[in-house]
């Protein structure tokens, strides 16, 4: 089993695959409110086809053990994550097309960042770390076409996460 140690989730090394959220420098910054806020705009793009774009609550359990056998992909949309308690979770992910798992590659995201998967990105499903984990979900519903794929790794391909 090959053996993959999570890499600091940034925004260039995360844009093969989609967009990192997070509110930082990279972001258009604009007050609004008069003044009492700021926004950091159009942190990712929502892509979904001829669905519509919903807002969902998942809540993840951490892996025991931390070991990769299942990804996914969304075809016809994108599918983003926001922690909603303030915790790090980890991105398992892989370049659209054909599923390679030599492809694969891990990411720790930190408790103030979220992700965008770019559709058709290969992604392991939610990755809490330590303790069940609350994720603000932006994807997509409806709409012609399945948007759901899946490959079950053989076993000679798992991946197993270092700490």
């Amino acid at each position: 089993m090959r053996s993959l140690t999570p890499e600091p989730l940034t925004a260039d090394a995360f844009a093969p695959f989609g967009d990192v959220i997070e509110a930082s420098d990279r972001a258009e910054v604009m007050p609004i409110n008069y003044g009492w806020t700021t926004r950091f705009n159009a942190l990712a793009d929502v892509a979904v086809g001829d669905g519509r774009a919903i807002i969902s609550i998942f809540r993840s359990k951490p892996l025991t053990p931390p070991v990769l056998k299942i990804f996914e992909r969304h075809p016809l949309g994108s599918q983003a994550f926001v922690p909603m308690q303030g915790r790090p979770f980890l991105v398992a992910v892989a370049p659209p097309g054909d599923f390679d798992a030599a492809a694969v590659r891990v990411f720790r995201a930190e408790a103030s960042q979220g992700v965008n998967y770019a559709k058709g990105t290969w992604h392991h499903f939610l990755l809490a770390l330590e303790v069940q984990s609350d994720f603000l979900v932006v994807d997509r519903e409806g709409g012609s076409g399945e948007n759901l794929d899946e490959v079950e790794l053989a076993e000679a391909d798992w991946i197993a996460v270092a700490p």
